[in-house]
């Protein structure tokens, strides 16, 4: 049975449970599975040897969502070859790619959690009222050690921007 965490989250004030371990600096990222299409899918080993930004996001199609992608969108471009910035939803793969075409995002790698949430659940950011994944970042080194988390405490707010990118570039 996964963990469970209550009264660490909110969506708009109303208490949310998320499932599974709150990660911290230091701990080993967990491997994940996560589809880049409907039959294509990425493991946390593809992007062996670079420093991922893994922003995750509940629903692309949100305004916070779709500011917080759009902004590492634009960070990106200045990160350079040794870094690979990962947004994970719950939208499927078809609703990520026509977002990212309409936005004109293309920095960013947009990765799903829709099939089996097993991304949510490893990384404690499943939650279990909407099977949505709770807003959160991770800066993750190339030996897959984790030098940077930033759980969201309400789900409507945005993370920390500056924070997070500080901590990529001290991998750099």
């Amino acid at each position: 049975m996964a963990q469970e965490r209550t009264g660490v989250a909110t969506l708009k004030g109303n208490p949310i449970t998320l499932i599974g371990p709150a990660l911290q600096a230091g701990d080993q990222a967990p491997d994940f599975a996560l589809n880049k299409s409907l039959t294509e899918t990425a493991a946390l080993n593809d992007y062996s040897g670079k420093i991922k930004l893994i922003s995750v996001v509940p629903s692309i199609d949100t305004g916070v969502c779709d500011m917080q992608t759009r902004r590492f969108n634009e960070e990106a471009a200045g990160l350079g070859d040794n870094v690979v910035v990962l947004t994970v939803s719950v939208d499927t793969p078809f609703a990520q790619a026509r977002w990212c075409g309409a936005a004109g995002v293309d920095k960013v790698v947009m990765l799903s959690d829709y099939k089996t949430n097993s991304f949510g659940e490893a990384y404690g950011v499943l939650i279990k009222e909407f099977a949505l994944d709770m807003r959160a970042i991770f800066v993750i080194d190339q030996n897959n050690t984790i030098k940077y988390v930033e759980y969201l405490s309400e789900m409507a707010e945005h993370p920390d921007y500056d924070k997070a990118l500080a901590a990529v570039k001290e991998l750099l």
